[in-house]
């Protein structure tokens, strides 16, 4: 009887998801940004992408879109519109509930009483003016993420149901009103013209003002 060993296949490097998640730090709080920021680095987090905007009332409106029809809505959009804002990409292991931990309830006043070392006690206002906002949801981090950074790839891509329901809502209006134009122009290259107009007219790319930066970490 003779002995043999088999042949394993070799075994694949593993592969670790790092989820990331939106964080924006509001306009009452933008003068602590620095601060805030070193408290997430110091929390784990990796800042992957950072840009400082200034939201027109029509974006406002649109990031918060779920809240629309509520009686706060109006001064909702009229205080996120009412400075510059800066919107973070930040990742670790279970990025999303670690922030939104880190930041605390939404209520200002509630959470100096109940969590009174988390950033909206330390840095907020009031029960609006609340310094932070955290994506509650893979969804939402997904659509807020795409919001401030267009060109961002979220990991994993949308599939199957989920990749029909988010260009059914996000990509085809906007891409019907273009296909319109160039129906009506009869550009020479229509290509070209179609792909200028997109970059033009993306309703999720936010106006950054005269005074406005925008910046990517080193």
């Amino acid at each position: 009887m003779t002995g043999g060993t088999e042949e394993q296949a070799p075994m694949q490097p593993p592969r670790i998801y790092v989820e990331r998640t939106l964080a924006i730090i509001k306009p009452d709080a933008t003068h602590k940004a620095e601060e805030i920021e070193d408290i997430i680095l110091r929390s784990g987090f990796a800042i992957l992408q950072r840009r400082r905007v200034h939201l027109t009332p029509e974006q406002a409106s649109d990031l918060y879109a779920e809240h629309y029809g509520k009686l706060f809505f109006p001064s909702l959009v009229a205080y996120m519109s009412s400075g510059p804002i800066i919107a973070l990409v930040i990742a670790r292991h279970q990025a999303i509930t670690y922030w939104r931990e880190l930041i605390g309830p939404t209520n200002t006043i509630k959470a100096r009483q109940t969590h009174p070392d988390c950033l909206r006690a330390i840095y907020g206002t009031d029960d609006q003016r609340n310094a932070l906002h955290g994506s509650d949801s893979f969804g939402s981090s997904q659509r807020e993420i795409r919001f401030f950074f267009p060109d961002s790839i979220v990991e994993p891509v949308a599939t199957g149901q989920a990749a029909k329901d988010y260009l059914s809502k996000a990509v085809n209006p906007t891409l019907l009103k273009g296909l319109t134009e160039l129906c009506k122009q009869k550009p020479t290259d229509p290509v070209v013209w179609l792909a200028d107009w997109l970059l033009k007219n993306n309703p999720n790319k936010p106006k950054v003002g005269d005074n406005m930066i925008v910046e990517e970490p080193q």
